[in-house]
């Protein structure tokens, strides 16, 4: 048991050393971050074409990765393997585009190949490296050094230092390119519509029922007029929203409220007016806010439906909370 014990706490220190040893080398690049990773931003956001990111074996990862992270947040961007482009992919990449190229030595054979053809294409060149004076870095429009890195592995051979600090230098780009676009909330929303942040950050206007599914009645109604407006709705929605004669939200009317009238008296007056039990100052939304806000509405005054209103509290639709469930949110 002993033994096993020691073997454990052997294990655990070796690997609390790796994560020292990469947490070092991503926080020494703060330091080299200097006028050329400023050029290196104003390139990418000149782009008139994409970012096309390269690299060859684990560096090729990783620019898969940030091609990723790029084409999310606003930079169209792809991934050239360099093998690939090599025999006929480089006819992906134009003048307009831009080629950022992933090498630790910067020597790497298929992607040395790759920069002459560049040149002639006329696409501008960003390479992350850590080999200043290497083949890469003088044929590239701007080198971003990661510095000379002593990997993680006991050997000093496997990537590991070396590829975390080229994948913390390609966020680092593709964040502050973010901000230099102004690139918000919405945006992020526009290119994640699946996921479920994409889902929260969509518009109420996407999902609220509208035109002859939004169950509208005017003040001085019945309850019973009321009542068969809100099942005759296709959709049945739980809930009636009622107008001045202006148009504008003057409440709303749930089953909630029906239910509660029963429970309270034991019978309902259906020929009562709707004004003496609607809610009179509902909770609303604009169509442009973010669905997550109306769902935090929701949540917080566990209410079911709430009415969405332009700027004079005209009723354009409806947010029922079925509708957020069927978006998954």
């Amino acid at each position: 048991m002993a033994g096993t014990d020691e073997r454990n706490l052997t294990l655990l220190a070796r690997a609390a050393e790796v994560v020292r040893v990469e947490a070092r080398t991503i926080a020494s690049l703060e330091q080299k971050l200097d006028g050329r990773f400023v050029k290196a931003v104003d390139m990418l956001i000149a782009c008139e074409g994409q970012v096309v990111a390269t690299g060859v074996g684990k560096a090729g990862l990783v620019a898969q990765k940030i091609a990723a992270t790029l084409a999310s947040t606003g930079t169209s961007s792809s991934y050239l393997h360099p093998t690939e482009a090599l025999h006929g992919d480089l006819g992906r990449l134009r003048a307009r585009d831009l080629l950022l190229v992933l090498s630790n030595s910067g020597e790497s054979a298929e992607v040395v190949a790759l920069l002459g053809p560049t040149r002639k294409i006329g696409a501008p060149i960003v390479a992350v490296t850590g080999e200043p004076e290497s083949t890469l870095a003088r044929y590239a429009d701007c080198v971003l050094d990661i510095g000379r890195v002593q990997e993680a592995c006991p050997l000093n051979l496997a990537p590991t230092a070396s590829t975390s600090a080229m994948l913390a230098m390609g966020d680092a780009l593709a964040m502050v390119v973010l901000q230099e676009r102004n690139f918000g909330r919405e945006d992020y929303a526009l290119y994640h519509p699946a996921g479920a942040l994409g889902r929260r950050l969509m518009k109420v206007r996407e999902v609220m029922r509208k035109g002859e599914q939004m169950p509208i009645v005017e003040s001085g109604r019945t309850i019973r007029e009321v009542v068969l407006v809100m099942n005759r709705t296709p959709g049945r929605p739980g809930a009636a929203l009622v107008v001045d004669k202006d148009r504008r939200l003057v409440g709303i009317f749930t089953h909630g409220d029906l239910a509660r009238l029963l429970e309270k008296a034991g019978r309902v007056d259906v020929g009562d007016k709707v004004d003496a039990h609607m809610g009179r100052t509902p909770k609303v939304v604009g169509p442009d806010q973010l669905v997550e806000e109306a769902q935090a509405l929701l949540r917080e005054h566990r209410i079911d439906q709430i009415p969405v209103v332009d700027e004079e509290r005209r009723p354009l639709g409806l947010v029922d909370v079925q509708d957020l469930l069927d978006v998954r949110i």
